[in-house]
C-alpha cells in the first residue's frame, strides 16, 4: 500500500470505527472490554494494513480484523459487572455457539450473509443458517413488558407489533417526557425503547434518565438516525442503539440484546 493511500484508509477506518465500537460491545456484554478489543485491532491494522488489500470492503475488512484479534484471545465476553449481567452471561452460555456474532453483524451492522462469510471466515449459506438460528434463540429466551417513548404514531405503532410477536407485553406509549414519567410510574417496565427528539420538543434522554431514577436497573434501547453523534467514546454512553431507519430484524435483536443483557447505560442531559 502506498504512502499517498494512507489518508484514505484512516479515513474510512474513522468513518466506519463507531459502528465497530457498538458492535463490539454489543459482542462482549461490555463496555470496556469491548472498547479494548476494538483499540487491539486498530494497533494490529497499524502493523499490517495487508487485509484492506484483500477485502473489497473497508467496513468488512474492519471487522474482519477486529474478528481475528478477538477469536485470539478465546473469544471473551466482559466480566459481569451487576446480578443481570451474570444472568446474561449465564443465557449466553447456552446458545449455539458462532450465532450471536452472525446476528449481530446481520441485524445491528446490517451485513448480508455473504459479507458475515467474509468476516467470520466460513461460507455464506452458514452465515444465513447461524442467523436464523440466534434469532430462534434469543427471541425465545426473554419476555417481559417493554415501554416506547416515540411522538411518531405509525413508528411507535410498528415497534409494539414488533415487540408483540415477539411475546413481549407492551406497558404503553408515551409521545412526551412528562408521559414518559408518568407511564414508568404507573407500571414499571422491564425495558425502555426510547426515541430521542420527542412531540414538544423534550428529549428521549432526560426522560430515561428521570425514569431510571426510580428503576435504576431498566435496560433502555435509544433510536436515532445519527448514532455516530451518540457513539463518541465519551462516557457515558447508550449501551444499545438503533439507528433510523431501522428494519425489523434490528428492533428484535437490539430487544433481544437488551433484555439478554439488561444494561442501564445511558446519556446525560
Amino acid at each position: 500500500m502506498t504512502s499517498d493511500a494512507k489518508p484514505d484508509l484512516a479515513s474510512l477506518i474513522g468513518t466506519n470505527l463507531p459502528y465497530l465500537r457498538r458492535y463490539a460491545r454489543a459482542l462482549t456484554g461490555n463496555q470496556e472490554t469491548g472498547d479494548r478489543f476494538a483499540a487491539a485491532t486498530l494497533e494490529a491494522i497499524l502493523e499490517d494494513t495487508a487485509i484492506f488489500d484483500a477485502v473489497e470492503s473497508p467496513k468488512v475488512a474492519l471487522f474482519h480484523a477486529f474478528h481475528l484479534v478477538w477469536a485470539s484471545a478465546g473469544a471473551p465476553l466482559g466480566d459481569p459487572d451487576s446480578r443481570l449481567s451474570q444472568r446474561a452471561q449465564d443465557h449466553m452460555a447456552h446458545l449455539t455457539p458462532n450465532t450471536r456474532e452472525a446476528l449481530l453483524l446481520h441485524a445491528i451492522e446490517g451485513f448480508h450473509h455473504d459479507e458475515i462469510a467474509a468476516i467470520m471466515q466460513i461460507d455464506a449459506e452458514e452465515a444465513g443458517e447461524l442467523v436464523d438460528i440466534a434469532q430462534r434463540e434469543m427471541a425465545n429466551s426473554v419476555a417481559g413488558r417493554i415501554m416506547v417513548i416515540e411522538d411518531e404514531a405509525i413508528i411507535a405503532m410498528d415497534i409494539v407489533a414488533i415487540v408483540r410477536e415477539m411475546g413481549h407485553g407492551v406497558t404503553g406509549i408515551a409521545r412526551t417526557r412528562t408521559e414518559a414519567v408518568a407511564l414508568a410510574s404507573k407500571e414499571r417496565p422491564d425495558l425502555i425503547l426510547a426515541d430521542i427528539q420527542l412531540a414538544d420538543n423534550s428529549s428521549g434522554i432526560d426522560a430515561v434518565n428521570d425514569i431510571l431514577k426510580q428503576f435504576d436497573d431498566t435496560p433502555v434501547i435509544f433510536v436515532t438516525a445519527f448514532p455516530e453523534r451518540l457513539l463518541t467514546g465519551k462516557r457515558p454512553e447508550p449501551a444499545f442503539l438503533i439507528t433510523k431507519p431501522y428494519s425489523e430484524d434490528q428492533v428484535r435483536s437490539a430487544v433481544s440484546q437488551a433484555m439478554f443483557f439488561s444494561s442501564t447505560e445511558t446519556l446525560n442531559a
